[in-house]
Order: C-alpha cells, then sequence, then structure tokens
C-alpha cells in the first residue's frame, strides 16, 4: 500500500471548506514495523500538526457523515494541518483490534504515521478512552509531542479506595454484559448525546459505526480494558504542555475524572465546557475548537474563518412549471441546457463563484458588488433572448462558508429579495446601492418591505435599465 501524506480539497474561491463528497480527504496508508498497514487522512494545511489517534473509536470514513464533525473539522483546518489516525483493527487499518484498547502496539503504529505524514512533533489529540495510548506516548516520547490535549477521558474509571470516580468494581461484569447485549443498536443517546435522544438519524448512524467497527465481544471487552487501564502513575511525568477538556454535564465520564487529570499531570489546564454531550463532535464544537486554537497559539479567531463578506446573487426563472407544461419535457431540457450555460459564462465573464443550482436558477456569490450588478443585467438579458423570464435579488452581507454550500443570514436575505422580484428585474438591498455610491449605476425605489423570516422592515431598490 502506498505511503505518505495529504489530502484533497475542492477550491471554493480560497474558502474553506470541508466535508463535501468531493472534499473527503484521500485515505493514506503507512506502515507499522510489524508490517501492518494503518489508514490516515490529513485536513487543513495550517501551521500546527495536530494527530488525533482514534477518534473516539470511530472509523474515520463514517465521521465524515456527521455536520457536528464536519463543521468541527472546518474549524480546526483554519489554525492547523490535521491528522485523523485510525487505529490498528479499525476502519480501513489493518491488525488486531485488541490491540487497540491496551495499547501494545500504539507507540509503534503512531511513530510510523508520524514518519509517513513527514511530521517531527505534533500535538496530540486524545478523546475519551482512545485517550489512554496519547498520553502512555507522550510519557515515553516527549521529544515527539509538542502538546496534548484531552476531551472528556479519565486516567482510570473503576472507584477504588482512593479514587472516587467511575464504576465499582463489582458492576463491571454487569456493565460488560449490557455492553454485548446492546451491541449494533448504537449508545444511548440520553447518555452520550442527551440533547439528541430524538434524533433517529444519530441514533441509526451511532448504531451503523458500531456493526462496522467491532463485534460484540469486541466491543465488550475494550470497554471494560479502557475503564480498567491505570495511567495514575504515568501522569506525573508528562512534561509537555496539556489541556485537559471536559464537558461539565458529561453523563458517561464524570467530570470530576477530568479535573484529576489535570490535577496530576504537571502545569496541565483544565476547562469545564458547558454542556452534557460525551461526543466530541457533537454540541458546541466552536467553543471547544476554541479553546484547543487559543491553548495552541494563544489567540482565537472564533468561526470567523467560516464566514466571509461577501455579495450574494440570487436568479429564479419565473414560471418554470408553467413553461415546462406548456413546452413539454424535452424542449424545456434544451432551453434549461442553454441557460445554465449562459449563466455559468456570465458568471465567468465577471468573476462570480457559482456556489449550487437552485432547480430554476442559480445561486452565486462576488467579491465586488458593481460585477454582481453587471452579471445578473447580462443574465437577464441573456434570458429574454432564449424566450425566458427571470428574476434576480442582490444582498451584500455576511456568509458562512459550509462545505460546498453557503449559510448565514445574508443569503437568506437574497433569496427573500430575489422572489419579491418582479419578471425581468433586478431587485437589490439598501446596503447593494450603498456599495457602489458614486458609480454610475442608477436605481428605482421600490419602498419598504417585509421578508419573511428576516426581522425588521426593508427598502428594496431596482436596477434601472
Amino acid at each position: 500500500m502506498p505511503e505518505g501524506g495529504g489530502s484533497s480539497s475542492t477550491d471554493l474561491g480560497g474558502w474553506p471548506d470541508c466535508g463535501s463528497v468531493s472534499d473527503i480527504p484521500e485515505t493514506r496508508y503507512a506502515r507499522s514495523p510489524d508490517g501492518t498497514d494503518l489508514a490516515y487522512q490529513v485536513t487543513g494545511d495550517g501551521p500546527l500538526d495536530l494527530v488525533v489517534p482514534g477518534a473516539g473509536s470511530m472509523a474515520i470514513e463514517l465521521l465524515w457523515d456527521d455536520p457536528g464533525f464536519l463543521r468541527l473539522c472546518r474549524r480546526l483546518r483554519t489554525f492547523s494541518r490535521t491528522v485523523w489516525f485510525q487505529t490498528r483493527g479499525i476502519g480501513a487499518s489493518e491488525g488486531d483490534r485488541g490491540d487497540y484498547f491496551v495499547g501494545e502496539s500504539f507507540d509503534a503504529d503512531l511513530a510510523a504515521v508520524l514518519e509517513g505524514v513527514g511530521l517531527g512533533r505534533a500535538v496530540l489529540v486524545g478523546v475519551a478512552g482512545s485517550s489512554g495510548p496519547a498520553i502512555r506516548f507522550t510519557v515515553a516520547h516527549p521529544e515527539g509531542v509538542s502538546a496534548l490535549v484531552v476531551i472528556n477521558s479519565y486516567a482510570h474509571y473503576v472507584q477504588e479506595d482512593d479514587y472516587p470516580w467511575g464504576i465499582p468494581r463489582e458492576d463491571l461484569d454487569q456493565i460488560g454484559a449490557a455492553v454485548a447485549e446492546s451491541h449494533g443498536t448504537g449508545p444511548r443517546l440520553e447518555h452520550v448525546a442527551p440533547d439528541r435522544v430524538a434524533d433517529a438519524r444519530l441514533r441509526a448512524w451511532l448504531a451503523r459505526s458500531q456493526r462496522l467497527g467491532f463485534d460484540r465481544d469486541e466491543w465488550a471487552k475494550g470497554v471494560r480494558a479502557v475503564f480498567e487501564q491505570d495511567l495514575r502513575p504515568q501522569l506525573a511525568s508528562i512534561c509537555v504542555p496539556t489541556l485537559i477538556l471536559h464537558r461539565e454535564a458529561n453523563r458517561v465520564i464524570e467530570v470530576g475524572a477530568g479535573r484529576y487529570l489535570a490535577e496530576h499531570i504537571p502545569g496541565a489546564k483544565f476547562v469545564a465546557l458547558a454542556g452534557n454531550e460525551h461526543l466530541f463532535f457533537v454540541g458546541d464544537t466552536d467553543t471547544l475548537v476554541d479553546e484547543i486554537e487559543e491553548f495552541l497559539t494563544g489567540a482565537r479567531s472564533g468561526a470567523e474563518g467560516d464566514f466571509l463578506t461577501a455579495t450574494v446573487l440570487f436568479t429564479d426563472i419565473v414560471g418554470s412549471t408553467e413553461q415546462q407544461a406548456r413546452t413539454g419535457a424535452r424542449e424545456w431540457s434544451r432551453l434549461t441546457d442553454h441557460h445554465d450555460a449562459m449563466v455559468r459564462a456570465a458568471l465567468t465573464r465577471h468573476r462570480g463563484q457559482e456556489v449550487k443550482t437552485t432547480g430554476d436558477g442559480f445561486l452565486a456569490t462576488f467579491d465586488a458588488t458593481g460585477r454582481s450588478l453587471r452579471c445578473a443585467t447580462e443574465i437577464v438579458a441573456g434570458a429574454k433572448d432564449l424566450g425566458l423570464r427571470l428574476r434576480a435579488g442582490v444582498h451584500t452581507g455576511e456568509i458562512e462558508v459550509r462545505g460546498d454550500d453557503l449559510g448565514g443570514l445574508a443569503v437568506s436575505i437574497a433569496k427573500r429579495v430575489c422572489d419579491l422580484a418582479a419578471p425581468d428585474q433586478v431587485l437589490v438591498t439598501r446596503t447593494v446601492t450603498d456599495q457602489v455610491v458614486g458609480s454610475a449605476t442608477e436605481f428605482e425605489d421600490q419602498g419598504e418591505h417585509q421578508l419573511k423570516g428576516v426581522p425588521g422592515t426593508w427598502r428594496l431598490y431596482a436596477l434601472s435599465d
């Protein structure tokens, strides 16, 4: 299998995007000294190198199906290059899955991945039960770790005379039996993600992840192994900057277990995050990444890496359903093919970025308002030449880049403005007219309007012919 690192991505006008089907990074392989091929993916190209081993024991390929993971990934890539290392025996990685829990081969495996990607030192990010191998590696190989981040985890999770956190030892057999019995149906959402307990999609996806990850006996054995692991004697030997993050109302791992980690690792920082989620990619992932970014860089950008100010253009074919019924499916298909080609040519000439088609129109963005208006005028005129009538709406504001799509109120406003436009009309907001003050562009005041779902009243203007 090939070795080496890298990722593939689509470029959306230079904006950060992550998680579209075309943007899922290529799975690469590194070979451990015992000949085991280990899968990993790389996202982002920021200045810091992060390695996430295990990702909570879930197959990497499945994580890309979850919108929470995609958002977390988009945030991380604004300041880091992140290696998602699939530990042996899970997902696309070869080997004995049991080694994942007890960590016997972990050091050699992680070293092979670091070498394959070309990393000298990296930040290790341990998640829940997968934090154990990361902590052990940090103690044994501090020269290869620049910092340690631990999320929703523990040093030990069986109650002892001097350790109140975790499960009574006499309950381990019962818990193991319950875990085996429920295997393949997914973890109980009321524990791992209480606020998503009614989310049938998440429940089904987690159940599928279990079925594809481990068989019943392996899963029960593994859960018991990670609870029984005891890292307490090693904590004092950690000599790299360490951040411990824990959801304060976590119902799977008590927050006190996280505090214990921080209290026994020299110089560690502990942050109790609001929320009750145990799954690291569920809930307020922005705050979680804020804390990681500030700890590693000294600053936090918030979610601003996903937001831009741009001019948004929506177009729509007027009466498309009636025209299709009148012309017939074959002729309508021919007309819309010509329409799409005309719009794309206009976007290219005016340096617009096509975001998507909307069935009967287009969503596009521009980094200059004047070009958006010239493009809209050209598109409306080109549609007339094809025997079609178009309406267009334009607004300038802050947009959120979400993979290959856009979000944010500015997008909704542009769509509402388009819906209010008359046939052959380009309708714009006051924000747009202010952007082109001093140009030769002229507008006709269309008065105040309510935009569905948008606060306040909005004064709209029609672009003059």
